[in-house]
């Protein structure tokens, strides 16, 4: 079976796994969190991996640039989500410090996928 072109890229493999981790952590959530923090967090995990495998296949270098930028937004929202999560004591400063430098180095890897494409 051969791979589609996003299964190769190391930011899509990490992207992936990361989607893992957080669903992972949100099991851990109170159920009045679940339809809101947690199906946030989740829904922007996803949308990082998701983001870059729909814009790889069949666009234009500009198109998936675009599409590189929504994963990244979906990244700083994860982060975001994760402050929030802190905030409410539903996460210990260890864990937020390693999803949130996972998410930084997330956006970085897109980032510079980005860089590369546009030049």
């Amino acid at each position: 079976m051969s791979k589609l072109k996003f299964e190769d890229l190391k930011v899509w493999q990490r992207a992936v796994e990361y989607t893992s981790t957080i669903h992972e952590l949100t099991q851990n959530f109170p159920k009045e969190e679940k339809f809101i923090l947690t199906s946030q967090i989740k829904r922007a995990a996803d949308s990082i991996a998701l983001n870059i495998a729909e814009g790889s296949l069949g666009q234009t270098n500009p198109e998936f640039s675009k599409f590189l930028s929504y994963a990244i937004r979906s990244a700083a929202e994860v982060v975001t989500c994760l402050y929030i999560a802190k905030r409410r004591r539903l996460i210990q400063d260890d864990n937020f410090e390693e999803l949130y430098e996972e998410a930084k180095s997330l956006i970085r890897m897109t980032q510079a996928l980005r860089k590369s494409i546009n030049r």
